[in-house]
């Protein structure tokens, strides 16, 4: 079997690749775009891939294509109608970065919450030396203990974290963009509910027809002022441009973002006339990338190709 490895890089270096290695002649490609997808994916029989699209476009001249194992949960680089009508299985990672992805959950909150950068600019910039008091008390920030905090979906991830704040002495609350009622120890609220009830509100919802531009203007001026916003989910769930004005305006306290529409970012991305690290807190898209989730996450595709292999299915998504 030809295997191609088509955005090595998306893995990084720190990561064993010698279980894939050993399941066929593996060619690795750094990086692979629309452009020389083709010329990459070549003769490939299998597939590992991540952000590229992979559609007529890309997949058309690859005549001995069987099986795309994907490094991530997300599928939506997939154009399943076409990778179906070809009979080309394609496998995902679920959950692999769950406990990682709830770890930069609270580490976006934190940092904003209790005003990180203030206080480590007081000390190392000298203020702190030149105090005669032990404390700083010129920024106030307040305890998460007794917040309502509002999820909107409660896949894995989303369950960690109600988990975590639960512990943290939280009230959570989720909703279910999709319409979907869970059976979990959370009360579940519609839309408006969790916008106006929430201190925090995190995103850990997939995209699709039902989240896509789901927090828009309108939804950001439901919520407390006072309210933090995190987005670990998928960018395109927020219009950026009414995040920003919400953010300007004062409609909500901070937010703290790890995923964007346009990744990496655009230079003129709105967000970034935001410079306060009190208001706004970015990370490129890293909440992910622990080593342990990326060791997991290329163990995973392994056992899936070799699954693949012994003619089982394992993690096929279908679209």
């Amino acid at each position: 079997m030809k295997i191609s490895i088509l955005e090595r890089d998306s893995l990084g270096i720190d990561v064993d690749m010698s279980e894939i290695d050993k399941l066929g002649e593996v060619t690795v490609y750094p990086a692979t775009t629309a452009g020389n997808a083709v010329e990459h994916i070549g003769d490939a029989d299998i597939l590992i891939a991540n952000k590229l699209p992979l559609n007529e476009n890309t997949l058309k001249e690859a005549k001995n294509l069987k099986f795309v194992a994907q490094t991530a949960t997300g599928t939506n680089n997939v154009d399943f109608n076409y990778t179906n009508s070809r009979g080309i299985k394609v496998a995902n990672v679920p959950s692999y970065s769950t406990d990682s992805v709830a770890q930069h959950t609270f580490a976006l909150l934190l940092y904003l919450v209790e005003k990180m950068r203030f206080f480590d600019d007081y000390v190392k910039n000298g203020t702190y030396s030149r105090s005669n008091c032990f404390s700083c008390l010129e920024m106030i920030y307040p305890e998460i203990a007794g917040k309502t905090w509002g999820i909107i979906g409660m896949g894995a991830i989303g369950q960690k974290v109600a988990q975590i704040a639960t512990v943290f002495g939280c009230k959570v609350i989720c909703y279910s963009a999709s319409g979907r009622t869970y059976d979990m120890p959370y009360e579940q609220v519609d839309f408006d509910t969790l916008l106006s009830s929430s201190d925090i509100v995190s995103v850990h919802a997939p995209l699709n027809e039902h989240t896509k531009d789901l927090m828009n203007y309108e939804a950001f001026v439901k919520m407390k002022e006072s309210a933090y916003f995190i987005n670990v989910g998928r960018g395109p769930i927020v219009v950026e441009e009414d995040l920003a004005r919400a953010l300007e305006e004062g409609q909500i306290r901070a937010a703290g973002l790890d995923v964007l529409r346009i990744e990496p970012m655009n230079a003129d991305n709105p967000l970034l006339k935001i410079q306060d690290s009190q208001k706004l807190i970015i990370t490129p898209h890293v909440a992910w990338a622990t080593s342990e989730a990326r060791q997991r996450c290329v163990d995973v595709v392994a056992e899936n190709i070799k699954a693949f292999l012994r003619g089982e299915e394992q993690n096929i998504v279908r679209g």
